[in-house]
């Protein structure tokens, strides 16, 4: 249960129009309590008072403009901050990625700001509608007047802000840094200090269970799982992890005996969605990297200087996880395994990382000079044995991509010595220019 809470709070955050509609709500619930403290004489306040006014102190005729110019303004205010950011809406996705929209959508920055332009005008409406002149039994709320004349100001300086963070935001570099955060974040949330139980040997047997209808796998709550797992003395394996897309009809779950119940037990405990979540996903911001480095690489675009920085940002997380051990998938109750799912190893990672990128990179030394130093410096770094012979995998797999593609031989040279470099920080026999990996 407490996984699936998680991924519907984060399912929220996609919601472009909550915290403008928060905002309004704040603004219209400010307006009321103005009003309310004008007509409430709290602690011998007397609106009819001249030092009581110290704040806006015209009639009602003023108080009628000013609060028509400041709800006119903002609302026509908030229709140019909605194309602004659907113009740069537009920018990410042509230029970055569709799948680079969510981080957008997703900043409260912008979404605040859309809401303190409403919030504004709705707060402009609600005073507006109680200012009465002297045929109609005279009311000017001068508290509440005074409020919209400081919400205004906010106004302005958010507009100035806003143009200045639109501009920044679409700056590649900011989105790959922004992206490299949640890559980060994620890196510290499913690695662990100590390393895990091993995880059995053998596959499974019987037949799968609990089918489903369709759709990405975003949330496992396996705590409660094992938990079931325990209390029935039975081993759940399950096929599937968060980020896999599981047809319908696909069983996502082995049992080591039959138990009443299962089926539900199982799918209580998966959350599926239309579209994958980052929420237990390490790979989720590893393929948005990706994506942007590959984008960069296409004929249209041709920007192998972003394919670059985005292969550097990927060897500082591998850098990151270093020290670090990552899950087994394996959960244990009173020292018994109850619990057997996939995880992401050290392996898929890597290949989550690099394949996609020297694939379509295979012509740009740039990108693959980048490539060999960044597995050179994480090389340098690694201590298991078992991590170097992946990196040394795909600094095999670059080079061999160099000695197809690359036809000049200035360049091949650069990169073979850069091979070498890596070989001799990650240890093994350097591997000569006419021979093969």
């Amino acid at each position: 249960m407490r996984a699936r809470l998680s991924a519907w709070v984060e399912i929220l955050g996609d919601v472009f129009w909550l915290r403008p509609a928060l905002v309004i709500l704040g603004c219209i619930l400010l307006a009321q309590f103005g009003i309310w403290l004008e007509t409430a004489h709290i602690a011998g306040y007397d609106a009819a008072s001249p030092n009581a006014n110290w704040g806006y102190s015209g009639g009602a005729e003023g108080a009628r403009a000013l609060l028509s110019a400041i709800a006119s303004s903002n609302i026509g205010v908030a229709g140019t901050t909605f194309s602004i950011t659907i113009a740069a809406l537009t920018l990410a996705s042509g230029q970055m990625g569709p799948r680079l929209l969510r981080n957008f959508i997703r900043d409260a920055r912008n979404q605040t700001v859309l809401g303190i332009f409403l919030g504004t005008f709705a707060y402009a409406l609600m005073v507006l509608r109680t200012v009465r002149t002297v045929e109609e039994n005279p009311f000017v709320p001068h508290l509440a007047i005074t409020g919209a004349l400081i919400l205004a100001l906010v106004a302005v300086g958010t507009l100035v802000w806003f143009v200045h963070h639109i501009a920044t935001s679409i700056n590649i570099e900011t989105v790959v840094d922004a992206v490299q955060q949640d890559l980060c974040r994620a890196i510290a949330t499913h690695t662990r200090d100590e390393a895990g139980a091993a995880r059995p040997t053998g596959a499974p047997g019987g037949r799968a269970i609990a089918e489903t209808k369709g759709g990405y796998v975003q949330a496992m709550d396996a705590d409660s799982l094992a938990d079931w797992a325990h209390e029935n003395r039975v081993t759940v394996t399950l096929r599937v992890r968060p980020g896999d897309y599981v047809p319908s009809g696909y069983g996502i779950a082995f049992l080591s005996r039959p138990v009443e119940g299962a089926e539900e037990a199982i799918r209580d405990a998966m959350t599926l969605g239309r579209r994958p979540a980052a929420l237990q996903d390490p790979e989720y911001s590893i393929r948005q990297l990706v994506e942007i480095a590959v984008r960069a690489l296409s004929p249209g675009i041709n920007d192998p200087f972003t394919a670059g920085s985005v292969v550097d940002h990927l060897g500082d997380a591998l850098c990151r996880i270093a020290p670090r051990h990552l899950p087994t998938g394996v959960v244990l109750r009173d020292g018994r395994p109850v619990l057997v799912h996939p995880v992401t190893d050290y392996d898929g990672l890597c290949d989550a990382m690099f394949h996609m990128i020297r694939q379509n990179a295979a012509g740009s030394v740039h990108v693959l000079a980048r490539m060999l130093d960044v597995l050179t410096r994480v090389a340098e770094v690694e201590r298991r044995e078992d991590r170097a012979a992946d990196l040394a995998r795909h600094a095999a797999l670059v080079i061999a991509a160099a000695r197809r593609d690359v036809t000049d031989p200035s360049d091949l040279t650069d990169l073979e010595d850069r091979y070498r470099q890596f070989r001799d920080v990650a240890g093994g026999p350097n591997v000569s220019p006419g021979e093969q990996p």
